[in-house]
């Protein structure tokens, strides 16, 4: 076992690999009655082709990471959910770009969730007629989305962005796509990524670290996992354009809804210098269009944005964009102040005020987030499974300088970077 203690922001964190290759980590949390548990694998929608140690790439099918995710809470004695209702937790699970994640919260009986948590999801059950059943399912949560304004102007943003990256395509795959995968695609999808070596338990709050571990061990040394090889992914090389620089969809809404963002040219940054990139990154566009920014304010007061318009900045191993948007009745004339602006910033560099009422801001947003357990195991795997750790965020945020930030706006506000994804209604 080996402890970690992260002295800045007081917390100690107790880590372990056991002999399957299965990551633990646990961190007490003094005086909390609730505990979190996230049991997490480093494979997310982006991942539809792989190899594991010599044998050839493997191409499956799109949204098969969000399939499997749905299978696995179906076990031969029935519903999962129940188990842990009647153990008094709630549970959860969800897919991303690039992991998957399954989660319970409860004040009781954690053990006995641990234990759930784990083996449930270390005990696929997959068959033909389970299989088929779902392919109904998630089709209808696909036509949904499609009818989603929401969902549709965000993703059809990073469809404008992307040429070959499958980072561009549904998480939950398509139609067509996800009448394409068997009982056996799926299998081989979970042998493959959700080996002990390629996953990680995160457990935090009201528990005792070393027994919790021991726990831990035992259960795992219960069971027997062949040694795996390592898993190779595979991705088209990726056109430093953006694809589409408008894209425009038609859906019954109110009020138009657009999205826009600059694509990153040059991908691939990993661990710490991911880390880094991230942090000025949001530094950056908070200082420049945060809630709090001239720019804003002045935007809101000419009712081109609504409250509901926002920023964030989106990025892994393989891929990283920012994002601008929300509702807007004049989509045209925030676009264009939009890009006078970011010229204006390009040429003069961010406020030195802004930046510094920025930086005191994302410390003390990150502090607040380490009194909450529940953001803690959410957000621990998202850094872990990028060779970074989220506990070295705050000396980051500290260090950031305003000629950091200029340099990075510089970098990324490229107008040959910029993509476009409206929603609006049938008759306008």
């Amino acid at each position: 076992m080996e402890k970690l203690a992260y002295d800045a922001v007081q917390e100690t964190l107790y880590r372990e690999v056991l002999p399957n290759g299965l990551e633990v980590v646990v961190l007490p949390k003094e005086g909390f009655q609730k505990t979190y548990a996230t049991f997490a694998t480093n494979y997310g929608s982006v991942d539809n082709r792989f190899s594991v140690g010599s044998e050839p790439p493997v191409k499956v099918p799109d949204g098969i990471a969000h399939f499997l995710e749905h299978k696995m809470f179906e076990e031969p004695t029935g519903d999962i959910f129940a188990v842990f209702a009647s153990q008094g937790a709630s549970a959860n699970a969800f897919t991303s770009f690039d992991r998957t994640v399954y989660l319970f919260s409860a004040t009781e009986q954690i053990e006995a969730n641990v234990e759930t948590l784990i083996n449930f999801v270390q005990n696929p059950y997959f068959t033909d007629a389970n299989v088929n059943k779902e392919k109904g399912i998630i089709e209808q949560e696909i036509n949904m989305y499609r009818d989603n304004p929401d969902w549709q102007v965000y993703f059809g943003l990073i469809d404008a962005m992307y040429h070959k990256h499958p980072v561009h395509i549904d998480i939950a795959g398509t139609v067509e796509s996800i009448y394409q995968i068997d009982k056996e695609t799926l299998y081989r999808c979970y042998n493959t990524f959700y080996h002990p070596s390629n996953m990680v338990l995160f457990i935090v709050g009201g528990v005792d670290a070393p027994k919790m571990l021991e726990f831990v061990r035992r259960n795992q040394a219960a069971k027997t996992f062949e040694p795996q090889g390592e898993i190779r992914r595979y991705f088209d090389e990726e056109p430093p354009t953006v694809k589409i620089p408008r894209k425009e969809v038609k859906l019954p809404v109110s009020l138009p809804k657009m999205m826009f963002g600059f694509k990153d040219a040059a991908a691939g940054l990993q661990g710490r210098a991911l880390l880094e990139q991230e942090v000025v990154t949001k530094l950056m566009l908070d200082a420049f269009i945060g809630p709090s920014s001239a720019l804003y304010q002045e935007l809101y007061e000419n009712d081109l944005i609504t409250d509901s318009f926002g920023n964030e900045f989106n990025s892994s191993t393989g891929y990283s964009f920012t994002v601008f948007g929300g509702d807007t009745p004049k989509p045209d004339e925030l676009l264009a102040r939009f890009k006078e602006a970011a010229q204006e910033a390009v040429e003069k560099g961010l406020d030195q005020a802004a930046f510094e009422r920025s930086k005191r801001k994302k410390i003390g947003g990150y502090l607040r987030m380490l009194n909450s357990p529940e953001s803690i195991a959410g957000e621990y795997t998202k850094y872990r499974f990028r060779g970074s750790d989220m506990f070295e965020l705050l000396p980051l945020y500290e260090s950031c300088t305003l000629e950091q930030a200029n340099a990075r706006l510089r970098e990324h506000f490229k107008p040959e970077q910029l993509a476009v994804s409206i929603v609006t209604s049938p008759d306008r």
